[in-house]
Formats: C-alpha cells, structure tokens, sequence
C-alpha cells in the first residue's frame, strides 16, 4: 500500500463518521477517530469493525476522547448529532491548521453556518452523506445498505485545491465522492428527503417499505417534502420543480426495511434530532411566512420523545 499522509480527524464516529473513518485508514491515510465512552474503549482495544450486505472488515485506527491529542489535520469530517453541533465545534478547535477543512456530514440545514461562526467561514465545507450505519454495538458498525455517497463542496462553489484532494482522497479508500459547485442545492435536497423519511419512520414506527406502499402514509409523506421545498424556495436555494417527485422515486428504490436514523433513535429511547428537521421547517418557514401545516403536526406528535423518552 503507498503511504499517505493526507491526514484526517472524524469528529463524530458514529455510522457515517466511523465508516468513513475506518475506510480512510484502511486505504493508508493517517485517521484519528473522536469516540466516547464504551465505543472508544472497544475501537482502541479490539479496532473498528464494519459489517454490511457487501463487505465485512475490522480495522485499527488511532482513536481519542481529546482533539487536542492530535493537533491539526488537512479534514475534519464532522459527523455528530445535531444537538452536539456547537460543543463539537468549538472542541474542533485545537484540529485547525492554516487551511483545514470542517466538512459537516449531518441531516439539517444549520450546521454550516453555525461552524463558521466558530471556527470561521474560511475553514468550513458543505456536505451530505448518504449512508445508512449505526452503531450496533461498541466499536462495531452495522451498514444496512450497499450505498457509501460523500457529496461536498465549497460554500462559495469553488472548485479548490483542497476540494479535488478530498474527492482523490475519498476514491481512493473506496468511497463514492461527489464535488458539488452548489453544495447548498444539494444540502437542501438531501434535508427535503430526509425530513419526510425522518418523520413518517419515526411517527409509524415502521420501516419506509411499508410507508411507501400504503397511500394515505405516502402522500404525507410527499405533503411533508413538499413544505420543505417550499420553505428551501422561499429562501432563494435553486432546486429543480420535480424535486419532491424525484426524492419520492428514489425513496422508492431503498431496501424495504430501511428505518430514518430518528426513527431508530426514537425506538431505543435516545435524544432526537427533530428540532433539527422538522423543528426546523417549522422555524424556517415561520421567519418565512411559508404555511408548514405537515410538519407542524410531526414536531407536535413527537415533541415529549425529543428528550430520549422511549417511545
């Protein structure tokens, strides 16, 4: 294997954090994974184990509770819950260097701008990862799905150095890397998706096989994209008109079982990130003076598990 020295620091390494992580450092390229707790003993003592449909490895990978142990890297993939956005950001500090990238890997809409209010703009990536992985255990990560998408960018649309090395980097380690110039566009097409996923999974407690296929469960769902749409519209993001549609079709051409990681959260009794999705519709479409009618109804239903009741 040729050495690397591009280096990497995964804040967050959770299912897309840690998959990620693990298939950089199985490429060559100095990785440090930031865990917690039981997650980070198992990483440390046994290596990082990834088990999906279409391949099944265990990988050793530097791993810390503390960014200040490793110092400045080229990337920060930043992967933590919503609800850790800040915290994480400013325990990021200690990892930038003159021209580090945070490449912000989470579900909402908020999270670029909240970064670069502390670590500056200069410094912040777009980004949206489409995978399904949890942790399914400490130090082992359960992919459910063959699909492992980096789609990113810079906020400026600027195709940079530091850009095209990053879309080099992920290909090499085997990951499907996307160098978008409107990662905005793309952030809010994901969110559009996710925010339906997220609430008609979590809301049925079943998976979106079901919810598809069941008319009156589908067209919330759609009705649910579509305030989105409307609210993305209203602040001035360019998506085409067939949106909803498109992410519909998509949707359709997932694995029947596949579960919004919400829902998965609301199911084992954890924090949610619905203030994040459909909190934020909400939000966004109250500054905005957009009707958001669907998702009103979805924060309400949810809103006394936000804090980790089970459900």
């Amino acid at each position: 294997m040729s050495e690397k020295t591009t280096s990497f620091a995964i804040m967050g390494s959770g299912g897309v954090g840690g998959y990620f992580g693990a298939r950089l450092a199985r490429a060559g390229y100095p990785v440090t994974l930031i865990a917690r707790g039981e997650h980070l003993a198992a990483i440390r003592k046994h290596g990082l184990s990834i088990e999906g449909p279409d391949e099944s490895f265990t990988e050793k990978v530097r791993a810390t509770d503390d960014p200040a142990d490793i110092g400045p890297v080229d990337y920060v993939l930043f992967s933590v819950k919503l609800w850790d956005t800040e915290q994480a950001g400013r325990a990021c500090r200690p990892l930038i260097g003159t021209d580090t990238a945070v490449v912000s890997l989470q579900n909402g809409v908020d999270s670029e701008p909240m970064l670069a209010s502390i670590l500056g703009a200069e410094h912040v990536m777009g980004g949206v990862a489409e995978l399904s992985a949890v942790i399914e255990a400490p130090g082992r990560i359960r992919k459910f799905s063959p699909f492992h998408l980096a789609r990113f960018g810079e906020m400026s649309g600027e195709r940079s150095a530091r850009a095209v090395r990053l879309e080099q980097c992920l290909a090499a380690a085997g990951i499907d890397a996307d160098l978008s110039d409107d990662i905005e566009a793309a952030i809010w097409k994901k969110f559009i998706m996710l925010v339906g996923m997220s609430a008609m999974t979590a809301l049925t407690r079943m998976p979106i096989g079901a919810v598809r296929e069941d008319p009156d469960t589908r067209a919330m769902l759609q009705e649910i994209m579509a305030e989105a749409m409307a609210v993305a519209r209203a602040r001035g993001i360019s998506l085409p008109d067939d949106l909803v549609a498109d992410r519909l079709c998509f949707i359709d051409g997932f694995p029947y079982e596949v579960r919004a990681s919400m829902a998965m959260d609301l199911a084992n009794g954890r924090r949610l990130e619905l203030p994040w999705l459909s909190g934020a519709v909400v939000r966004l479409g109250g500054e905005l003076g957009v009707e958001t009618p669907a998702n009103r109804f979805v924060a309400t239903a949810l809103k006394l598990h936000v804090d980790g009741t089970p459900a």
